[in-house]
């Protein structure tokens, strides 16, 4: 019986019966004793959970992470991708080179140098399946099991998702206002190192930080490099969102002044489309070569059409220009989200206050759990992404991740509306 079946019969059968015939289709089968150790860590999102809910008919969503298609000119891109296949179809459509294309590598040190990367060099940049397919490769390449990864605490779950597969164990260090605090990264590196732990990397959103938004100050940025760097740890630096502030240039990434420390690695999905599963790392020379080989090894080559897709963007369309476009209406969309939280929320709430990117993360009083809170959000209309999402640890957050990038204001503002008595009703039972 298939989800869909099973879920025409609920309306139709008891939920007992309901429940044994999901017992039933999920029983242990004896394929099951052939399962790696590491298939045992990998879990469904619970962000993957909640964008499914999402999509129902009357709800707000004010989950999903998604950049506003429908600023792009879909016309005019459906005709480039047409020629392309016409004119180009036997090179477009037949396996290409594992490393990507070196047209579309070499726009992309273009694009990095609008970030504030001047260095950047084609031959050591690796095309990828997005940003997660340049952290799986990072993570199977440099990390054993029992290896210690440090990362934000939050992070972006797509990434906790990744450690856990590889049996990595992670270690988070605490974020203020201003991002990761160097005094608490250094402590905690001194920690692990003296319980004899082998730290490989620290996992970093320096700029408009999923899920919180925050921003790493750039007064700290050096410091957190010198301080992996005493400790022959790497860094990987995600930063999909840097583009996207909403006021004045991008601060320079950790990667710019630091050529042999950091991975970088950056994605079209946000400056672009997300479809196109196209995304980069910039790799220290030194380390290009395994890089490439475990990235190759994955995916054989990235796809040639997606490609030539991006490359056709960056080269005949006003690419910078649709990124400010994209600033603004994402500068909208976040000011009409705290301008909503202002005026419906309860009393002993906080939120932060981006400079940019897709989110606004919202603390409720300690003893709220925010997990059970998603289902009374749903029946009242709206979809939030619990905080326990965005951490290791199991314990309950008293967290949610609002995202306002995909939301008109007036939906944002609706959904806000409906959120508040859920959160206040939830404060009130403490």
């Amino acid at each position: 019986m298939t989800h869909e079946t099973l879920d025409a019969a609920a309306e139709l059968l008891p939920a007992e019966a309901i429940d044994a015939i999901e017992r039933a289709a999920t029983s242990a089968h004896r394929h099951e004793e052939l399962f790696s150790e590491r298939a045992a860590n990998i879990k469904q999102s619970a962000v993957r959970d909640v964008f499914d809910i999402s999509m129902r008919p009357g709800l707000v969503s004010l989950a999903g992470g998604s950049p506003y298609l429908q600023s792009l000119p879909l016309e005019r891109l459906g005709q480039t991708a047409a020629r392309i296949i016409s004119e180009q179809g036997l090179t477009a459509l037949q396996y290409g080179g594992g490393q990507g294309t070196e047209e579309l590598r070499t726009q992309i040190c273009e694009v990095m140098a609008a970030e504030g990367i001047r260095d950047a060099l084609a031959r050591n940049v690796v095309i990828t399946a997005g940003s997660q397919s340049a952290q799986d490769v990072a993570t199977k390449v440099f990390c054993n099991p029992g290896d210690v990864v440090l990362v934000e605490d939050p992070t972006y779950v797509g990434a906790l998702n990744t450690f856990e597969a590889y049996q990595v164990e992670v270690a988070a260090v605490a974020m203020d206002e201003h991002g990761l605090v160097p005094d608490l990264l250094e402590a905690r590196i001194a920690a692990l190192q003296t319980a004899g732990k082998n730290i490989k990397f620290l996992y970093t959103i320096p700029n408009f930080n999923n899920p919180s938004g925050i921003t790493l100050a750039e007064e700290r940025r050096q410091r957190v490099v010198d301080i992996c760097r005493r400790a022959n740890i790497l860094i990987l630096e995600d930063n999909p969102y840097g583009l996207l502030r909403f006021h004045g240039k991008p601060l320079a990434p950790l990667r710019a002044s630091n050529p042999d420390d950091v991975i970088y690695m950056g994605s079209f999905s946000k400056i672009f489309a997300p479809g196109l599963r196209i995304g980069w790392a910039l790799v220290p020379a030194h380390l290009q070569r395994r890089y490439y080989l475990a990235s190759e090894a994955v995916t054989l080559c990235p796809p040639t059409l997606n490609q030539m897709l991006v490359s056709a963007y960056l080269r005949d369309y006003d690419w910078r220009g649709q990124i400010e476009t994209y600033r603004g209406l994402y500068r909208e969309r976040c000011d009409a989200m705290l301008a909503a939280l202002e005026e419906y929320m309860p009393e002993g709430l906080s939120w932060t206050r981006p400079e940019g990117g897709f989110f606004i993360w919202v603390t409720l009083p300690d003893g709220v759990d925010t997990y059970p809170l998603l289902q009374k959000a749903i029946d009242a209309g709206v979809v939030f992404i619990p905080g326990a999402a965005f951490t290791h640890s199991d314990l309950p957050s008293n967290k949610i991740r609002l995202a306002f990038s995909a939301v008109p204001p007036e939906s944002i503002r609706e959904g806000v509306r409906r959120l508040a008595p859920v959160l206040r009703e939830a404060i009130a039972s403490l």
